[in-house]
């Protein structure tokens, strides 16, 4: 892969701890890459450090072979639109779209901006009359209006309420797709991360645990922070985990739906049945007192019911020091 994008050791520190870094990650012209990870991951830092809010105390950023690890936010170009959208509540839609913009074809770039957003003709509406959609469009349509090589997102659908949220990134993907803009999307959601990237980083303390797609993740995870903290994971140590395969010292983990009631295996009885339609999630203490989620169709099983749980696919790790 040819990178567009190229972060080659970043690194920033507080106080001489390492906050974020070293991150070396490739993005490709018009890729769609997720940073998904938990609360003080690094994220949100990690673009400031390509915003050019923050400088880092090693490594580089380049874009298209340029260096701009030191370039101040204005000269490099990029687009950012933050969690709280940061609009200026004194200024109208127009006004908030255009800051920042050269006076010379302003109105052209606004109302161009404006229609890819949806909102052509919102330039005289004040912020505080937009619903909270309108204005992460109105946030969106000011990161694009200077076209931007990168277009940097933090967590921006995060003040929307779920409904609201899975038809906007649907449309957000869609409409930075059709614009072929290189973009990082920074979230701790992962159906978000899932839905949106073409390719996901999952950072953990500050440093890059795994990039790849959604399936890979979730079906080849490098490491156990991956495997459990993308998708549903029941983690086994000990004799519940030799009982399913594992070699001594082993950390096994399974997915819900890679755990089927059999005739044998590991032996529990079903606390908890949660239906969710076409399934239902079963909680199964076992004999050690490991409480495990299967999902299961929705008559497999009876609370109280005593089962033997057989495991369709594992994935092992080392136990961590």
């Amino acid at each position: 892969m040819t990178a567009f994008l190229a972060l080659a050791g970043v690194t920033k520190r507080w106080a001489h701890e390492v906050t974020v870094g070293p991150v070396t990650l490739d993005i490709a012209r018009g890729e769609f890459v997720a940073l998904l990870g938990p609360s003080g991951s690094g994220k949100t830092t990690l673009l400031r450090l390509l915003a050019g809010f923050e400088t880092p105390d090693a490594g580089s950023v380049q874009v298209e072979g340029e260096e701009v690890t030191r370039l101040p936010p204005a000269r490099r170009r990029f687009g950012m639109v933050f969690q709280h959208y940061a609009l200026f509540p004194h200024l109208d839609v127009g006004a908030n779209v255009a800051f920042g913009l050269a006076k010379t074809g302003a109105e052209r770039r606004v109302a161009a901006a404006l229609a890819l957003v949806d909102l052509a003709g919102f330039e005289r509406r004040r912020v505080q009359e937009l619903s909270g959609g309108q204005q992460q469009r109105v946030a969106l349509a000011r990161a694009l209006a200077p076209e931007p090589r990168v277009l940097l997102l933090d967590e921006p659908l995060s003040n929307l309420d779920p409904t609201l949220r899975e038809r906007t990134r649907r449309e957000l993907r869609a409409l930075i797709k059709r614009l072929g803009i290189t973009t990082l999307f920074v979230t701790h959601e992962q159906d978000e991360a899932f839905d949106l990237g073409d390719r996901i980083a999952v950072l953990s303390r500050g440093r890059v645990e795994q990039v790849g797609t959604a399936d890979v993740l979730y079906e080849q995870p490098a490491t156990l922070f991956v495997a459990t903290f993308v998708g549903r994971a029941n983690v086994l140590r000990g004799a519940p985990a030799q009982a399913l395969g594992a070699a001594n010292g082993q950390v096994l983990v399974v997915r819900p739906e890679r755990l089927r009631f059999g005739a044998k295996g590991l032996g529990g009885v079903v606390r908890e049945r949660r239906y969710t339609g076409a399934a239902a999630f079963f909680q199964v203490e076992t004999e050690g007192g490991e409480r495990l989620e299967v999902l299961a169709a929705p008559d497999a099983a009876r609370v109280g019911e005593r089962v033997h749980l057989e495991a369709v696919k594992v994935l092992p790790f080392a136990e961590p020091r």
